[in-house]
């Protein structure tokens, strides 16, 4: 039988589409995470996995930027995400991002089940009105590019910075040097190619599903 990952942060939630994929798919082996740092260790610790289904919207996530750098990471893995955001350019944009599927959360067991069958096959499944919705822009494709190029520690600066985090609090939450934080600062903007941390920050948020949620670093010498 396969092997699925869920990452999602609502217990309910994970306690729900456990059962409704267990349902279609009688003895899968499953695995769970509660945040984007759990996915990451879960995925290394089952690197050949089927099918990981993924929420938006759990701690360590920011829009698509988790799915964007999940997918350089592990590119053999294929995703499909689960969310309560159902507009068809969000689903659009999912796809654009390396989603083989998109799932509704409020999908019923049938739907999930045909969803996962079809993605588990080689296909991509999607609600029909994500069809007709419009490409992903120029800019946001541009920008998914470069964050593919960060390392998994300079992502995490990067997510840490969106958080308005000081470079001195992002040290000691990593337990690393202050220099060492500046020099992944460093990094971050060369590869997303701007020239401080506001700007590292407004690209990366490109890729969040609301730009309006934005928390902007507090200025500090790079």
């Amino acid at each position: 039988m396969p092997t699925l990952l869920i990452a999602d942060d609502h217990p309910l939630f994970r306690e729900a589409l456990r059962g409704a994929v267990q349902r279609v798919m009688p003895g899968v082996k499953l695995h769970e995470a509660d945040s984007v740092d759990a996915l990451y260790t879960l995925v290394d610790a089952h690197p050949d996995a089927d099918l990981l289904l993924m929420d938006l919207n759990m701690p360590g996530a920011h829009g698509f930027n988790a799915l964007v750098h999940l997918r350089a990471l592990h590119p053999q893995l294929p995703v499909v995400i689960v969310s309560a955001r159902e507009e068809p350019a969000v689903m659009r944009r999912a796809l654009d991002h390396g989603a083989l599927g998109f799932i509704p959360k409020s999908a019923d067991s049938d739907t999930i089940g045909q969803a996962i069958g079809a993605v588990l096959d080689g296909e991509r499944w999607v609600p029909d009105e994500a069809h007709n919705a419009p490409a992903t822009s120029r800019d946001e494709q541009e920008t998914a590019q470069r964050l593919r190029d960060l390392t998994p520690q300079q992502f995490k600066v990067l997510q840490m910075l969106g958080a308005g985090r000081l470079n001195k609090q992002i040290a000691y939450d990593l337990g690393v040097s202050e220099a060492t934080i500046k020099a992944h600062v460093t990094a971050i903007l060369r590869k997303l190619h701007v020239t401080n941390r506001t700007q590292a920050v407004l690209a990366a948020g490109r890729l969040a599903v609301d730009p309006d949620g934005i928390v902007l670093p507090p200025e500090e010498a790079e």
